[in-house]
C-alpha cells in the first residue's frame, strides 16, 4: 500500500532526484514554489487555485483562467459581484444551474451518486460540504444562528478531525442524496432570502462571528462571506458536473 503522509512539513524544501514518482497524489498541500524540472512522463493533472502556473516556460495562467471562464460563466458572476444587484444575479445563476444539475443527477442510480471519480468527492458528498460551506460562512457568520451547522455536513479535508467533531458533524455519515438535499435546499433558500434583502451597507457589516473555530481570527464582511459561497458553489457545480459525465458513461456500459 503507497505511504501516506498528513500534515506534515518533513517536504518543505526538499530536493528529489532521479525518483519514480508515477503516481504521486499531492492533495490540499501548500504548493508554493513548487518547481518540475527536466522531468517526464503522461497524464500529468493540475487542479487547485494557482496564483501563476508556468509549462516549458510558458505561463499558462491567463489562458487557464480565460478557458475555464469561458465553460462556466457563473464563475464569473461569483467572483466579480460586488454591490447587492450583483450578488442577486450571481444567484440567480448559480440556483438554476444546480436546479439543472440536480435533475440530471436523479437519474443515475443512487449508489452512482455515492461513487468517487479518481478521488474526488462523490456527488453526494459535494452536496454534503456545499451544506457545511453555506452553514459556517452564512448560518453562522453572517446570520449568527444559535445552532447553524447540520450534522450532514462535510467539511473540507484540512479541518482537523476534533474541530469536526466539537462542530457536530457526523463524518462517517452515509445519507441518500435525498436526505442531504433536505438540508442543502433549505440552506439555499435562506441565502436566497439574505440576498434578495441585501442592501449595500449591509455588505460592509462586519460579521460578529468568524465561520468557524478553525478559521483564523479577523474581521469577515458581509461581502466576504456572500462572495465565498458564491465562488464555492461555481466552483463545486464544476467538479460535479465534470464527475457525472463519468458516472452517466460509466451507468450506460453496466
Amino acid at each position: 500500500m503507497p505511504a501516506e503522509r498528513t500534515q506534515s512539513d518533513q517536504f518543505r524544501g526538499a530536493r528529489i532526484h532521479l525518483s519514480d514518482l508515477s503516481g504521486l497524489e499531492i492533495r490540499d498541500c501548500d504548493i508554493t514554489g513548487l518547481k518540475i524540472v527536466d522531468c517526464y512522463g503522461g497524464d500529468v493533472s493540475l487542479s487547485g487555485g494557482f496564483e501563476r502556473v508556468v509549462v516549458n516556460d510558458v505561463d499558462v495562467t491567463a489562458y487557464v483562467e480565460a478557458e475555464l471562464d469561458r465553460l462556466h460563466p457563473h464563475r464569473v458572476l461569483a467572483r466579480e459581484a460586488t454591490s447587492a444587484a450583483e450578488y442577486r444575479a450571481a444567484w440567480d445563476a448559480i440556483e438554476k444551474q444546480w436546479e439543472e444539475t440536480l435533475d440530471r443527477a436523479r437519474r443515475l442510480p443512487e449508489a452512482k451518486l455515492h461513487e468517487q471519480v479518481d478521488g474526488e468527492w462523490s456527488f453526494v458528498e459535494t452536496q454534503r460540504h456545499l451544506l457545511m460551506a453555506s452553514d459556517a460562512w452564512i448560518g453562522n457568520a453572517v446570520l449568527e444562528e444559535d445552532a447553524p451547522y447540520h450534522p450532514l455536513g462535510l467539511p473540507a479535508g484540512g479541518m482537523p478531525a476534533e474541530a469536526s467533531a466539537k462542530l457536530g458533524f457526523t463524518l462517517d455519515a452515509t445519507p441518500t442524496l435525498e436526505e442531504v438535499l433536505a438540508p442543502r435546499l433549505a440552506r439555499m433558500a435562506t441565502m436566497r432570502r439574505v440576498v434578495d434583502e441585501l442592501t449595500e451597507a449591509e455588505l460592509d457589516r462586519v460579521c460578529g462571528r468568524k465561520p468557524a473555530d478553525p478559521y483564523p481570527d479577523k474581521e469577515y464582511v458581509v461581502r466576504r462571506c456572500l462572495t465565498v459561497v458564491c465562488k464555492e458553489e461555481a466552483e463545486h457545480h464544476r467538479y460535479a458536473v465534470r464527475d457525472l459525465t463519468v458516472l452517466e458513461a460509466g451507468a450506460r456500459t453496466e
